[in-house]
């Protein structure tokens, strides 16, 4: 007991929090889901087992929901990881004081609020004479109604890009000079460099940023909740969480249905572990954090 006091204690903090905030809410999630309680059934919820999971299965649109979904999380990923790593590398070959510049100015969109975000693009998207793209190009066209998963890409790209961008830079940093003067000695170029020294060394940070991401846009909707509500039109832009955010919470007719939205939200919690086992094996999780073969003093 002695021995393992110590441990304990240092860890029963975390472990309550993770109970707390992590398990409690996903055991309760999965329970709800399994009842029908809504604003009507509220104070007398029966249990249905599977039935809000046959519900989905049955809706006409939910075909077209995992569509959207899959686009909005594809399209993104790419835009935040890719745009993430071009950003470091820019920022890390120049100055460090023109970097950290460069870095702070890619920061604003993510330390503001998303209310105070979203009004932004909607000043940069709206039809002449309101919006600022369409008086200089003078276009009458909204670019949020023509266009809206080009607005959504990029609204949620310029905040996400910043996430990798600083994993990236840290993981830059790190790589031993040595490795950039041996390849400027053997006369490798710069896209030479960043091929064969950089980007294999950034293996795991790219996998951490794309998994991370990935979760995270599968359970985000608030700039698409700003910008179109799910629309223009009829589930043109509604992906898996905003569905599930409307069916548990806001309803127009009033009767929320916790457990059809709390069905929904477990069928995304089963698919990000599906997505993480996937992220471990092909990135070779194994091979990342095996002890090196060679020690070095």
């Amino acid at each position: 007991m002695r021995r393992y006091a110590a441990p304990v204690i240092f860890l029963l903090p975390a472990t309550c929090l993770i109970v707390a905030f992590f398990l409690a809410p996903v055991v309760t999630t999965l329970y709800l889901s399994l009842t029908d309680i809504s604003v009507i059934t509220f104070q007398n919820p029966q249990w249905v087992g599977m039935g809000n999971y046959a519900t989905l299965l049955r809706d006409q649109f939910i075909g077209r929901i995992v569509l959207n979904t899959a686009r909005y999380v594809v399209l993104t990923l790419l835009f935040n990881v890719g745009m993430g790593l071009v950003l470091a590398l820019l920022s890390s070959s120049v100055h460090q004081r023109w970097g950290d510049q460069l870095r702070a100015v890619w920061l604003l969109p993510r330390i503001l609020p998303p209310v105070v975000y979203v009004l932004i693009w909607q000043g940069l998207a709206r039809e002449a004479p309101y919006g600022l793209i369409g008086t200089i190009t003078g276009s009458s066209t909204s670019w949020i109604t023509a266009a809206p998963w080009a607005v959504i890409v990029l609204a949620n790209g310029l905040v996400g890009a910043s996430f990798g961008m600083l994993i990236f830079t840290s993981a830059i940093r790190a790589i031993p000079a040595d490795l950039f003067y041996a390849s400027a000695v053997d006369g490798a170029t710069t896209l030479q460099t960043v091929r064969r020294v950089v980007l294999p060394l950034l293996r795991w940070p790219i996998m951490f940023v794309t998994a991370y991401q990935t979760l995270s846009l599968l359970t985000s909707f608030e700039y698409i909740l700003l910008l179109t509500d799910g629309g223009p039109g009829f589930y043109t832009t509604t992906v898996w969480s905003l569905h599930a955010y409307k069916l548990a919470l806001s309803q127009y007719f009033g009767n929320v249905e916790f457990g059809l939205g709390a069905a929904m939200a477990a069928v995304l919690v089963v698919i990000g572990i599906v997505v993480s086992v996937a992220y471990l094996r092909i990135f070779n999780f194994r091979a990342l954090v095996a002890e090196p073969k060679i020690e070095v003093n």
